[in-house]
């Protein structure tokens, strides 16, 4: 079961981002030509094992598929989660891949 937090698209920040415990939990991007590149995701040690990166993960990849966007990967936490939801893949702009 997928976890129900509300998440956000911080444009000013270019981030998306949920606050757990007074705490944000945030996965950065930055847009590159017609791509954009998931750069890093963040969540507090303290929330950790609950769920909330992945519910970040499928927030930026629905996003990204919803503006029909190609995605770069550098963030670890996203390629795990791409790997283990192989309906994103196609997602990914062959060109940067690793």
């Amino acid at each position: 079961m997928q976890l129900q937090i509300p998440i956000t698209n911080n444009t000013k920040r270019s981030r998306f981002e949920t606050k757990i415990n007074e705490e944000f939990a945030y996965v950065d991007y930055r847009f590159y030509k017609d791509d954009i590149a998931l750069m890093h995701t963040f969540v507090s040690e303290s929330a950790r094992g609950k769920g909330i990166s992945s519910a970040l993960a499928k927030f930026a990849l629905e996003y990204a598929r919803g503006q029909n966007l190609k995605l770069i990967v550098y963030c670890p936490v996203i390629a795990k989660y791409i790997k283990q939801h192989t309906e994103y893949e196609t997602l990914i702009d062959k060109q940067y891949r690793k």
